[in-house]
């Protein structure tokens, strides 16, 4: 009922899972449940809540929490979710799921980005190439010389690890940059 409650139980009992919900009185079950992990790492955390707003989802993911579950869950999910949680098992609600993915995905695109090399300007200008601008658009649009634009583009090329331009929006449209 009151998140202030759970850190002394958890010192008092042994308990091998918490169900939270995101809203409780006094610190929310997101912050709870940091906390928890931080003290009491071998306790598991199941997040049982109405609230499907992916910002909640992935703070609670950030967490550390094993499960996140929506109450609108049937009656026969939970047990079942507590024993996966309890085997290991990380869980989300299926309506959940997609959306989970989806940052996911963009998470690993902009990591992908960042390993390669790329800035915004180099992915600007691959977008730019593969709409058909030449070196002379690109650099009015950036307010760059044609010299430039070029010196850019072939450094792009050997970020990517290919030898000229089409195969360089092939390897963008590949990764999902563009």
């Amino acid at each position: 009922e009151d998140g202030a409650q759970v850190l002394p139980l958890l010192a008092a009992h042994k308990i091998d899972i918490v169900l939270l919900d995101i809203q409780m009185k006094g610190q929310s079950g997101i912050e709870i449940a940091g906390r928890v992990i931080q003290s009491y790492p071998l306790v598991k955390i199941i997040i049982l809540t109405t609230y499907d707003d992916q910002s909640y989802v992935d703070q609670a993911l950030e967490a550390g929490v094993h499960g996140f579950l929506l109450k609108s869950a049937s009656h026969e999910t939970l047990p079942d979710s507590i024993r996966a949680v309890m085997r290991g098992e990380r869980l989300i609600s299926p309506s959940l799921v997609s959306n989970v993915l989806t940052n996911y995905q963009k998470l690993a695109q902009e990591q992908a980005k960042r390993e390669v090399g790329l800035s915004a300007d180099d992915l600007k200008i691959l977008t730019r190439i593969s709409e058909g601008a030449n070196n002379k658009m690109i650099a009015e649009e950036f307010y760059w010389s044609e010299a430039t634009v070029k010196r850019r583009v072939q450094e792009i090329l050997e970020k990517l690890g290919v030898s000229n331009r089409p195969q360089a929006i092939a390897e963008a449209v590949r990764r999902g940059w563009i």
